[in-house]
């Protein structure tokens, strides 16, 4: 929720579309994945790969 939240703020969206954003990104997929390590990090840590991804397509 904290990520859609920043969605909101950074982008101007309303929370509908940024949840959406959010659920339907790669970063998203990533985070589910315990494997990857991401669910352990700060929301503000994750933050900055999903504006990654919204801002170039691409996951860094």
């Amino acid at each position: 929720m904290e990520l859609a939240q920043l969605l909101m703020a950074e982008y101007g969206w309303d929370m509908d579309r940024a949840l959406d954003e959010l659920y339907n990104s790669a970063t998203y997929r990533k985070l589910e994945d315990e494997r990857s390590g991401l669910y352990y990090q700060s929301a503000l840590y994750v933050f900055q790969y999903l504006k990654n991804e919204m801002e170039t397509g691409i996951m860094a």
